[in-house]
């Protein structure tokens, strides 16, 4: 059986290659990385030291310092990750990414704009259910491995803040914990929202 001349035409550093669970990816540019398999996050640092993730991606997802003016820019590996480089030269291959990088970036910024820290959290619980969610007999399981400092730098709170405000939500019945993932339980109110 011969190889297809498509993939016997990509050259070897175009292939998908594999990384660990919190590696970087190398910062190429004039790159994309599409994601293949596995979590990624983006960020980068305050010069204060504080750091700011941009988003979470996951299968067909891209990332890449091309589409950020960060200054460190940095791509993290939440899970094992297997990644290919995409020249931007062959940009018609990820214009469908682009635009749900776009989108995907607007639904992240709204959630940081929640005017209180437990709607913030519970934003995000909903939205790496929809995203990276399994159904489960529960709910919504994420299975991202995400520890409480990893949710807090997304959020914009404290580790002890995000310990305390799960702890609350699995109280009330609004998720279930178990190491290191979360479900999200369907059909739960999580707040009252009421207007004056």
């Amino acid at each position: 059986m011969t190889a297809s001349p498509l993939l016997s035409a990509t050259p070897s550093h175009l292939k998908p290659r594999k990384f660990e669970r919190r590696s970087l990816l190398p910062i190429e540019p004039n790159y994309l990385w599409r994601i293949e398999s596995g979590v990624v996050r983006t960020l980068t640092y305050n010069p204060d030291g504080t750091l700011i993730t941009f988003g979470l991606w996951g299968v067909g997802d891209i990332a890449g310092k091309v589409l950020s003016k960060a200054d460190p820019y940095q791509i993290e590996c939440l899970t094992p990750v297997e990644a290919a480089l995409i020249p931007l030269s062959r940009g018609y291959e990820v214009s469908e990414a682009i635009f749900q990088h776009v989108q995907q970036h607007q639904e992240f910024i709204e959630i940081l704009h929640c005017r209180s820290v437990d709607t913030s959290l519970m934003q995000l619980l909903i939205w790496l259910a929809k995203k990276f969610g399994k159904a489960s007999e529960q709910g919504q399981l994420i299975d991202l491995q995400l520890t409480h400092q990893d949710i807090a730098s997304v959020i914009r709170a404290t580790r002890v803040t995000v310990t305390r405000l799960l702890n609350e939500f699995e109280q009330r019945g609004i998720i279930q914990r178990l190491p290191h993932r979360f479900i999200v339980m369907p059909n739960q109110q999580p707040f009252w929202h009421y207007e004056i």
